[in-house]
């Protein structure tokens, strides 16, 4: 523990104590990771690559954060004075790339290490960039655009001169403010979550003969709907499948009620916007299908929810910590996921993404919406095969495709889609 009492030590916020908390103790593979392998186009400088790298690491403070247990309470803790190593070019035979490529397949060992990995490979046939972090330190808006931009604009030597915002400054910011400016919040999500019961708000259980947790996929492509439908009505595309699939799991459980928990990014300013670190937030819906609205007056209702959500979002920490939401539905809608885009002036190839869904908390099931560049959606359902079979989330599926389809017509009442 030498050297400990010259660092500060930071909290670790609710939502990285609550992914940590999976990490040690829910997930079946502890592949906690966000990030890819790319393929580089041929006339990418690597060197160049790896100074604009460099230059970007040392911007912020987030690459510099370390978990380690507080040497006086035991708590775990982060600190942001960790070392940062420098990226540099490895030119390795293919046989050589095949073995590095098994080998960052494991997991992270997060205590007192760097977590985020990043390197640059050339071989014979090809120049490549991996690039993984810890999820409890960096989400996707994070990873997949912000890290890249910057990346992108100094390779082309455009650097940008304002100092970004510092993660640690924003950690020490949440853990000081008082109690007393949380307890409505916390109120609000006790209140909210006070009667979710896992046997009324999640599909009923259809598989018995398996003891446990045990994950299953289900993917398909959406027929009912098509983007074009949100470019000719200006509806909120995520609040439209987030109210489908509440209206899905209220049908399938034919109680009329629905909480779940959806997915948001968390920054609603322009600091958090510009800031790289772990910024989304699990927040917790629920509607009780009651009264006979149309479809235009429950989307515009849930939107209100939303919005009043997103004021309490800092109070969310009961919801972590004390497990209110544990096991219910989760949703997630994300839009612009190619497999194709251009990097620094160049065509680039997403050769392989790691496994993060498979850590993901065992929840009985994630709903998962993705934008395709066809013009359609696909859905991803992540469950749990010990409660439910493939035939189920078939039906989930086709359940929520026909619905989709009737809330096309927003003149459409509540109660004849769950008729």
């Amino acid at each position: 523990m030498e050297g400990f009492s010259t660092k500060k030590f930071y909290p670790l916020r609710p939502v990285q104590r609550w992914l940590v908390d999976t990490h040690f103790n829910k997930a079946k593979s502890t592949m906690m990771n966000i990030g890819a392998l790319f393929k580089l186009s041929a006339a990418i400088d690597m060197n160049h690559l790896a100074a604009a790298i460099n230059y970007v690491l040392m911007r912020h403070d987030i690459f510099r954060c370390r978990f380690l247990f507080h040497p006086e309470t035991s708590d775990l803790c982060q600190i942001f004075d960790g070392e940062i190593e420098p990226v540099g070019v490895e030119y390795i035979s293919d046989e050589e790339f095949s073995e590095r490529m098994n080998k960052l397949r494991e997991p992270y060992r997060i205590i007192n290490k760097p977590l985020w990995r990043i390197y640059l490979f050339e071989t014979p046939q090809a120049k490549y960039l991996f690039a993984d972090f810890y999820h409890a330190v960096m989400d996707g808006v994070s990873s997949s655009y912000l890290m890249w931009n910057e990346v992108d604009v100094a390779y082309r030597g455009r650097k940008k001169k304002f100092q970004p915002p510092s993660y640690a400054d924003y950690v020490e910011a949440e853990a000081n403010i008082p109690p007393e400016e949380l307890a409505e919040g916390h109120a609000y999500w006790k209140n909210m979550l006070a009667h979710f019961d896992n046997n009324k708000h999640l599909p009923p259980v259809k598989v018995h003969d398996v003891a446990a947790w045990t994950q299953g996929t289900f993917e398909c492509v959406l027929k009912n709907i098509l983007n074009e439908f949100f470019r000719q009505t200006r509806i909120n595309e995520n609040n439209f499948f987030l109210g489908a699939t509440m209206l899905t799991l209220a049908k399938i459980t034919g109680t009329n009620e629905t909480v779940m928990s959806r997915v948001n990014n968390g920054r609603t300013n322009m600091l958090e916007r510009r800031m790289m670190g772990l910024m989304l937030e699990q927040i917790p819906c629920a509607w009780n299908f009651n009264e006979n609205i149309t479809v235009e007056e429950f989307l515009n209702r849930l939107e209100g929810q939303i919005q009043t959500s997103m004021r309490y979002r800092k109070s969310l920490d009961i919801v972590y910590n004390e497990g209110l939401e544990d096991d219910c539905v989760s949703f997630i809608f994300q839009k612009n996921i190619h497999s194709n885009f251009i990097f620094c002036d160049t065509p680039v190839e997403i050769v392989y993404l790691p496994p993060n869904e498979i850590s993901a908390v065992e929840n009985a099931l994630d709903v998962e919406i993705n934008n395709e560049d066809t013009g359609r959606y696909s859905l991803y359902l992540d469950y749990d095969a010990s409660r439910y079979s493939a035939v189920d989330m078939k039906n989930f599926a086709a359940t929520l495709d026909k619905i989709l389809l009737a809330m096309q017509d927003t003149t459409t009442r509540v109660f004849d889609i769950l008729r």
